[in-house]
């Protein structure tokens, strides 16, 4: 009796019932994804037609969007579903990774995070003052909000040349630092970020991001040493109540960041989707009975999403439904699989940011009488690992 909880980073089904508060009114992840491929727009050496997610159909994403926006996206029609299908809406303010992730362990935020203004220069002039101070720094470059990988192709020279960290934000609560691997250190960076995550503290704000690069003036690329440093869960998350009941635990990609490093077990990392995907796999056949593996998949949201690529996200959907049956294959009859995102970032949609959306639930195992439908609240699923595993409940949710 094992639980897995899959989030393909930002994969919404629709607008979030108070998503008109968030000036996002109309995002639909999936089904603008859908409708792009039916009109031909997302074709190119390695896919066409519409889009092809079989196995995430017959789990039920389909009628999942039904659920959450009123109609099946095109090409996601079920003739046979295996699983239990649901959608669910947040109830933690904002459109963020740690919101969004710590409301699916059991725990939604109750306050407010605290944000960086759209103006120019964006962050408090003492907080650059006292950063540079303490981390020997002569300056910083950006102060703005901005696309990390836009910033980084404009400012990666002069970063280079004069030794300036380069600093910017988005609409969620994070402060990101970008510095090349090998010119500045990677290492280095991260001493940094460790700097910044303790000044921030009285300005709650929820991620203090490491984004280092590497190349030279003909171009840069962002690596997979990205480092979060978050600040921790405000409750008993599903993680701290398996840690409790000595539990194994295994995190795949960004979850031990997210969540501090706070009940997060052993932690596998691997450079994109698909990595991430042969790192489930591993520890999926270690787990031990009455344990949990919680899985984070970014692709999707920091490679295609934010960079509002409609095509490459297509090609992920399809490559993560592709590895699928891999996963399927190794469950037991009395393991519980649950497939879900943390919030949208519709590629379609203005500007580069998350989109407050729904989310889907697909579930295997657990007891199949009993439908999933659509959830008030992410914490939900933390609710139904809890209750499988039998590790006392969480804070916030109820179980399906």
């Amino acid at each position: 009796m094992r639980a897995i909880i899959l989030v393909m980073d930002s994969v919404g089904i629709g607008s979030a019932p108070d998503a008109c508060l968030y000036d996002d009114a109309g995002a639909d992840t999936v089904g603008h994804i859908a409708e792009a491929c039916v009109r031909g727009e997302c074709e190119n050496a390695t896919r066409e037609g519409p889009l092809r997610v079989p196995n995430l159909v017959r789990l039920g994403l389909g009628e999942a969007c039904r659920l959450a926006g009123g109609q099946v996206p095109p090409g996601l029609e079920a003739h046979d579903i295996e699983g239990r299908f649901g959608c669910a809406a947040e109830l933690s303010k904002g459109k963020d990774t740690p919101s969004g992730h710590w409301e699916l362990a059991g725990v939604p935020v109750p306050f407010e995070w605290g944000y960086f203004p759209r103006s120019v220069p964006c962050f408090p002039e003492e907080l650059v003052t006292r950063l540079c101070e303490r981390a020997g720094l002569p300056g910083i470059l950006g102060n703005c909000h901005a696309s990390g990988t836009e910033i980084i192709s404009r400012l990666g020279d002069e970063h280079i040349r004069s030794g300036k960290l380069i600093c910017y934000t988005s609409a969620d609560s994070v402060f990101q630092i970008a510095a090349h691997e090998e010119e500045f250190g990677l290492e280095r960076l991260y001493s940094v970020c460790e700097v910044a995550r303790e000044l921030l503290e009285p300005l709650n704000i929820g991620r203090v991001i490491a984004r280092p690069f590497r190349g030279s003036q003909s171009g840069y690329i962002r690596t997979h040493n990205r480092r979060d440093y978050s600040v921790p869960p405000p409750g008993q998350t599903i993680l701290d109540l398996a840690t409790t009941a000595g539990r194994d635990i295994v995190t795949i990609g960004k979850i031990g960041d997210i969540f501090a490093h706070r009940g997060t077990g052993r932690i596998l990392k691997g450079d994109g989707n698909d990595a991430l995907f042969d790192c489930t796999l591993e520890g999926f056949e270690g787990l031990s009975d009455g344990g949990l593996l919680f899985a984070n998949f970014i692709d999707f949201d920091s490679t295609y999403g934010h960079r509002r690529d409609v095509t490459g996200y297509a090609t992920a959907l399809e490559a993560f439904d592709g590895r699928l049956p891999e996963l399927l294959s190794r469950l037991k009859s009395d393991d519980l699989l649950i497939i879900t995102a943390d919030h949208g970032c519709d590629p379609t949609w203005k500007g580069t940011d998350h989109t407050r959306e729904q989310v889907p639930v697909l579930v295997l195992g657990g007891d199949r009488s009993r439908e999933v439908g659509a959830r008030p609240s992410f914490s939900d699923v933390g609710a139904s690992v809890a209750a499988h595993l039998e590790v006392g409940e969480v804070p916030n949710g109820r179980a399906f």
